[in-house]
């Protein structure tokens, strides 16, 4: 959910010294990226997945500090809407039989929380968009108590002046047009987030891996076909964060201002450039100051939790984010990978994770890099191929060309996958496991976008007779049950 702030509002003094200590920050990072010892000597990997509540009806259930009060596990937080929550996996290494541990750990862990749930009278739904959501869902009191998404609301508007317009059109002409006078479609974009600890003199590398590697991700995993009771993008989620969470009038996207929701605009030579563009490129939304001063922290050998550059950089949503921390007084760098969205089950999601962290080990290693033979707007263009098209989409890739995604998954991606969760030291069990999963979706054509959509045609057409919004909530309620067999989608039947 990122850190809670005290206010809800700043004044302009307060902004004006948050920038100054932004930009000190940002000094202090970069004579610590030569200077300090970064944690790295055994990489850990962690994971957030952010959930959604729906009532016996399978309709948003706005009700999560009752149902977080039931489940009474610090994992489980608040995500921006009263009908989302966040559960937070602590972070491990990856080598051995660690996924199908936590696998079992987190099976226990989401029941434990759904019967918790059911007995506040909701049921939790992993899944990229909620399908069920509709506008006037969001005409009450939507917006979770907490002073960080209030202020963010209210940021957000007050640097955009004017309502949010939202323009999605899916591949069939059905078409989503309307304003939002608040970012509650945003909490609609419920996702998956892998981090992996890198070194300093690597993390280029890994995020530069890590952007070619979106478009096969998000074309594999697409699971948020609807939106607003029409089919648009296999992945929606994808241009409803980005429009659903812009700060700019239409006359500075004309000016070619940079939006928040970033992909990028060019392969990196270091994680200092990434900091260095947020601050140069983006105002605060959050203008809270610390009493830290870091200099004089660095130069007495401590490592400054640089809190003002770190909340800067959580307002600024890169698919592929930088992240600073400090763990037990010693710092250390992530990439954090946000183009996963949530679902449609626990072996799907570990799949997911196994593919990325697998395929991310060989593509960083390589010693002619993809990026190095790929232009940064293809890789760019194939994220929105992928976004739109899913699992159908079509990619261009070095020394293929352009290729159907689950041609070049299989053929090229997949047995990369295989070889760098061998150096990971992940076992043979948890990689057949997992990468059989991600060869199944490919083979049958069937992910959660295509599973979701061919169900709601059926209920729709094929004798059920069902309008949109009860052939949505009937889809929803199958979905569920198969969630919680924890069979991959792509074994899943249709009605």
């Amino acid at each position: 959910m990122g850190e809670e702030v005290n206010a809800q509002s700043y004044t302009r003094e307060q902004r004006q010294r948050y920038r100054e200590k932004v930009r000190q920050n940002l000094d202090v990072f970069e004579r610590m990226l030569s200077q300090s010892v970064f944690e790295f000597d055994r990489p850990m990997t962690g994971m957030e997945i952010e959930l959604n509540l729906v009532d016996d009806d399978y309709q948003p259930n706005f009700a999560n500090a009752e149902v977080l009060e039931e489940i009474a596990d610090p994992g489980f937080q608040t995500e921006l809407a009263r009908y989302n929550i966040e559960l937070n996996v602590p972070p491990r290494p990856l080598p051995g039989d660690a996924a199908i541990e936590l696998e079992d750990e987190m099976r226990g862990s989401l029941n434990a929380a759904d019967a918790a749930a059911r007995k506040r009278g909701a049921h939790i739904v992993a899944v990229g968009i909620l399908p069920t959501i509709m506008p006037e869902d969001f005409e009450g009191e939507w917006i979770s108590a907490n002073n960080r998404y209030a202020a963010l609301n209210d940021s957000i508007f007050y640097a955009r002046g004017e309502d949010i317009y939202l323009d999605i059109e899916g591949p069939t002409g059905e078409r989503v047009a309307t304003y939002a006078d608040s970012i509650a479609p945003e909490s609609a974009c419920t996702s998956v987030q892998l981090h992996l600890q890198v070194s300093p003199q690597d993390f280029a590398a890994h995020w530069n891996a890590a952007q070619a590697l979106s478009a096969p991700q998000v074309a594999l995993a697409a699971n948020s076909p609807y939106f607003y009771g029409k089919r648009l993008y296999a992945e929606t989620r994808i241009p409803l964060f980005t429009q659903a969470t812009d700060t700019r009038a239409i006359e500075l996207k004309n000016q070619g201002v940079r939006p928040r929701v970033f992909f990028g605009e060019r392969w990196i030579t270091s994680i200092f450039d990434l900091f260095e563009e947020n601050v140069r490129y983006f105002p605060a939304l959050l203008a809270e100051v610390s009493d830290e001063d870091p200099v004089a922290l660095l130069e007495a050998g401590e490592a400054p939790s640089l809190a003002e550059l770190r909340l800067h950089n959580g307002t600024v949503y890169r698919w592929n984010r930088p992240i600073y921390d400090i763990v037990k007084g010693k710092p250390h760098l992530r990439v954090e990978n946000r183009v996963l969205p949530a679902g449609p089950t626990l072996i799907d999601v570990l799949a997911n994770a196994a593919f990325y962290y697998g395929v991310i080990r060989k593509l960083a290693a390589d010693d002619r890099p993809v990026w190095t033979k790929m232009s940064f707007a293809v890789a760019e263009q194939n994220f929105v191929n992928a976004a739109r098209d899913g699992i159908e989409s079509r990619l261009y890739w070095p020394g293929f060309g352009e290729v159907r995604s689950d041609e070049l998954v299989l053929r090229h991606l997949l047995p990369m996958a295989y070889e760098g969760l061998t150096e990971w030291g992940v076992s043979e069990k948890v990689r057949d496991r997992y990468l059989s999963v991600i060869e199944g979706r490919c083979t049958t054509g069937r992910n959660g976008a295509t599973w979701m959509t061919d169900t709601v045609n059926r209920l729709e057409t094929e004798g059920k007779g069902m309008d949109r919004q009860s052939a949505l909530a009937q889809m929803l309620r199958r979905y569920a049950e198969n969630m919680h067999s924890n069979e991959p989608v792509h074994t899943w039947e249709l009605p």
